[in-house]
């Protein structure tokens, strides 16, 4: 006996009947089934992007980064001011900042925009004492949250936009009242 006569003989398939033609479908029918179609697809392309995207390392997005000031500045009231007088009059260059303008590359620009240094100047109104102590706990703020910085000037010209510079002067604020300067 020879193998082929112990195999099956080999018949072709038996033809298929072709698919009834789809029903005619209303318009709203077939809006319908492409909408569910479509949602299928981009929710198979949401997963397969978290998929092929999970193993890129991200920075957390910063809310303070993501919120913004109004373009135009409006006048609001000093909020209550810190008791103690670096605190104080790092709030009150924050609120100047604010109202003002913020600029970078020179103290006052010429539509009277002030820099950070400029802002505690304007408001130490000449004691350099406390415009000293102003700025040296600024620059410990900037320092703590960006490392190794020259100087206040140099942080606040590195800045196309008045969002960091602005954060930062508040931030310093906050640190003078609790070291009680």
């Amino acid at each position: 006996m020879s193998h082929a006569s112990l195999s099956p003989a080999i018949d072709h398939p038996a033809p298929t009947v072709p698919a009834a033609p789809p029903a005619d479908l209303s318009l709203e029918e077939r809006l319908t089934l492409v909408n569910t179609a479509m949602t299928a697809r981009l929710d198979e392309a949401a997963v397969a992007y978290e998929v092929n995207t999970a193993h890129i390392p991200t920075e957390p997005v910063d809310l303070a980064d993501v919120v913004t000031v109004p373009q135009t500045p409006t006048l609001q009231p000093p909020p209550e001011s810190y008791p103690t007088p670096v605190a104080a009059l790092l709030q009150r260059a924050h609120h100047r900042l604010l109202t003002g303008g913020w600029c970078s590359g020179a103290l006052v620009d010429e539509d009277g925009a002030r820099c950070m240094l400029g802002a505690i100047r304007a408001e130490a109104r000449g004691d350099s004492g406390l415009e000293a102590s102003a700025a040296s706990v600024l620059l410990d703020a900037i320092r703590r949250k960006f490392g190794d910085v020259d100087s206040v000037p140099s942080f606040n010209d590195a800045h196309g936009s008045a969002r960091v510079p602005l954060r930062m002067v508040d931030q310093a604020a906050g640190l003078a009242d609790a070291r009680g300067l």
